[in-house]
């Protein structure tokens, strides 16, 4: 049995070959039936005619419905009106399911597909998204391991917050009070320890109650640390993973860019390194774009779209004020009120895809960034312990893959870069 995509080339043209999937599009003309088919690999043309089938089999074949199951065996011809260039003539076949009606079709609400995503994810745009996103989950594990890093993992279950706890899901833990993670950064800290280069992909959930078109509260989260890099270090690898994706996406998925109307030229164009942009010059280069931005304001969805639709290429912001990122950042020393860390915005108004920096490694500068936040050091006692034995300088950064692909794909919503995407007013299917 041969996968679609195997069968298009004319090492096969003249030949029997075996298909099974889904009947994709179908249509009868007197005493012909057109059958596309389907399954993971690509579409094919068949055709049942009365020249190789009896009058039952042919009836049989074109009551099907769309999505119906089969198999089918026939010769395979080259014919340029075909829609991928050959076609099938079948010979014998088995159905597996006959359907109903399908009740997926074209102009369905949003919601309506949203409730039916467990079926509309057979679409091929959808699923050209769904291979996209494979490449990109494994080609970023690819670019850390070929670089000498370990994947580690950490617990879903945590006691402390690592971004704020106006946005913690809690959940009841046999009696006591715990959380749904924000980040496994803290775990992959004490990691470095040992490992010294550490990354993971699990899930991260944020109980923010966005509906902007970049927000889930259930997001797929790669998150890396690394012992004895700073700012630049890390800067450095993430724009080369970066461009290591893209090269992936662009090598193994051009059929799918082209299926879901991407301008791959885009992403041909992408770069390195990335232009590094102080904050407050950002801030300043914002009114070139008639944003009415100050220094001190924090860069949302709309700002980001507002400042990034000028951009071709992705680019770090540099230098946030204090004010603006969470305790484990480290201050720079050499600009007071200014922290050590970067946001990787993407081009094409798609804003940031990843946020990291150095952290603090000293204890008594960690603890004063605590008490400033309000928040209590005993509640984070491990994590301080870092800071007592073998401290060293570390940094690390956080990338929403989800965000990425959404990029990459050039997809409207981020909704649209995953399975079953959970936001403030969805948990189904």
């Amino acid at each position: 049995m041969e996968k679609i995509k195997e069968i298009l080339s004319d090492d096969f043209s003249e030949k029997i070959v075996s298909i099974r999937g889904w009947v994709y599009r179908i249509r009868s003309s007197g005493k012909i039936t057109f059958i596309v088919m389907r399954d993971s690999s690509g579409i094919i043309q068949c055709v049942a005619s009365s020249d190789n089938l009896g009058e039952e089999e042919m009836k049989e074949l074109s009551s099907l419905t769309v999505e119906s199951s089969l198999e089918l065996s026939g010769r395979l011809y080259r014919e340029s009106r075909a829609v991928t260039g050959y076609e099938m003539s079948i010979e014998s076949y088995r159905i597996y399911e006959r359907n109903e009606n399908f009740p997926i079709a074209k102009d369905l609400g949003e919601e309506f597909l949203l409730d039916n995503r467990h079926l509309w994810l057979r679409s091929r745009e959808f699923t050209a998204v769904l291979k996209i996103r494979s490449t990109i989950f494994k080609a970023f594990s690819d670019f850390f391991y070929n670089n000498n890093y370990f994947q580690v993992q950490a617990p879903m279950f945590v006691s402390t917050a690592t971004e704020g706890g106006s946005s913690l899901f809690n959940v009841d833990y046999f009696g006591e009070k715990v959380n749904l993670t924000q980040s496994t950064q803290f775990y992959l800290e004490t990691l470095i320890y040992s490992l010294e280069k550490v990354f993971t992909i699990a899930p991260s959930f944020r109980a923010e109650k966005s509906r902007t078109r970049r927000h889930l509260t259930e997001y797929w989260h790669a998150e890396v640390e690394v012992a004895w890099y700073n700012n630049d270090d890390m800067m450095a690898d993430e724009e080369k993973m970066i461009k290591f994706i893209i090269d992936a996406v662009l090598k193994n998925n051009e059929e799918d860019l082209k299926t879901i109307n991407r301008d791959i030229n885009r992403l041909k164009n992408i770069k390195i390194p990335f232009e590094r942009i102080k904050y407050r010059d950002l801030i300043e280069k914002s009114r070139e774009f008639g944003m009415n931005l100050k220094y001190g304001d924090d860069l949302g969805a709309d700002e980001e779209y507002g400042l990034m639709v000028h951009f071709d290429n992705p680019i770090f912001v540099t230098g946030y004020p204090e004010s603006l990122k969470t305790f484990y950042h480290r201050p720079d020393p050499d600009h007071p009120g200014e922290i050590l860390c970067h946001d990787l915005l993407a081009p094409e108004g798609y804003g940031e895809v990843v946020g990291g920096g150095e952290r603090i490694y000293d204890l008594q500068e960690l603890l004063r960034r605590i008490r400033d936040n309000n928040l209590n050091p005993e509640d984070y006692y491990w994590y301080v312990d870092l800071r007592k034995y073998g401290s060293i300088p570390h940094s690390g950064f956080g990338l929403g893959l989800d965000r990425l692909v959404m990029w990459i794909c050039g997809l409207s919503n981020i909704r649209e870069t995953i399975p079953y995407p959970r936001t403030i007013r969805r948990v189904k299917p």
